[in-house]
């Protein structure tokens, strides 16, 4: 038997998740595989090659260099098995894709479009996976997800990006502030202040830091959130004050009376989203579809909150 004989799409895969995981143990979780089972495929892999593929050090991982070489065709590899398998879906009349979403967006989102499009997609399946921008990105190239629902920007010559909306950031300050007791607020009266945020991992940490900048304002480091709802808990406690997105306000807050939500006079503070997917995806088309489907039902339901793009 041939050493090409031998190795296995399931070494390839396990092989690109340590790459881009850096150890192991992070592989194996993403993976959802017990640890040993990795290090012996991996062993295999490598004496099938007779290669090494990774330098094993204390914190994680690193490739060799003939692991550098051999990751993007890896990559190409399981794009090219996940869209064999995806346009015999298509042939079986089966329509099940994997979406990626960004945790500031789809818990808030989704429930809001969902219903409705599978109405219109009735054989449609969705298995849903939150995950920062990033890794979303990354998930989306090495074929993980087929479709992602994000916050821009989203670059890459391989993907096709649809922008669907717009939405707003709203200000969120505890009763107790002096900003509370005013009646309208505009962008100098945030100048100085110190404004929570959620951890540099997710992109909206990236854009409310912008937006601090702009303002005059300060990003609060020493309190840093996990979530959206971390950072209403923060300000209600009175820890500082924050941005919230909109659709997240109309989901989880409504017509508080622990906290003060408005806007910023004058002040033009919004984030853009989008699907995006493959460019070769044998499902491009269905794509382009479900993303003026969403387009349309954000349209009709959602237009108090958002803008289309």
């Amino acid at each position: 038997m041939s050493a090409q004989e031998q190795i296995t799409f399931k070494q390839i895969r396990y092989f690109q998740s340590i790459a881009e995981a850096g150890s192991f143990r992070r592989a194996a979780d993403r993976l959802g595989v017990k640890q040993p089972t990795l290090t012996v495929q991996i062993a295999a892999l490598e004496e099938t090659l007779a290669t090494t593929l990774f330098e094993r050090q204390r914190n994680g991982v690193v490739m060799t260099p003939a692991a550098r070489e051999l990751l993007p065709r890896a990559r190409r590899i399981a794009e090219e098995i996940k869209d064999f398998a995806d346009q015999a879906l298509g042939l079986s009349g089966q329509s099940t894709y994997r979406l990626g979403v960004t945790p500031t967006l789809g818990p808030y989102l989704l429930p809001q479009v969902l219903p409705s499009v599978h109405q219109r997609f009735e054989d449609l399946r969705l298995y849903v996976r939150e995950g920062v921008p990033n890794q979303l990105s990354n998930d989306l190239k090495s074929a993980v997800h087929d479709v992602l629902l994000t916050t821009l920007p989203m670059q890459g010559d391989e993907l096709e990006i649809v922008p669907l909306f717009r939405e707003s950031l709203k200000l969120a300050v505890p009763l107790e502030h002096p900003l509370a007791a005013k009646s309208v607020i505009s962008g100098k009266d945030l100048v100085g202040e110190a404004v929570l945020t959620i951890d540099e991992q997710h992109l909206y940490h990236r854009q409310v830091s912008a937006l601090c900048e702009r303002l005059g304002a300060t990003v609060n480091r020493d309190y840093e959130g996990t979530s959206l709802d971390t950072l209403r808990q923060m300000v209600v406690m009175g820890m500082g004050i924050t941005f919230l997105p909109s659709l997240y306000v109309a989901s989880e807050i409504g017509d508080s009376d622990t906290l003060r939500v408005t806007d910023v006079k004058d002040v033009n503070m919004n984030r853009d989203h989008a699907l995006v997917w493959r460019r070769r995806s044998p499902a491009r088309v269905f794509f382009r579809q479900l993303a003026e489907t969403m387009r349309s039902i954000i349209d009709e339901q959602l237009a108090d909150e958002v803008t289309l793009l």
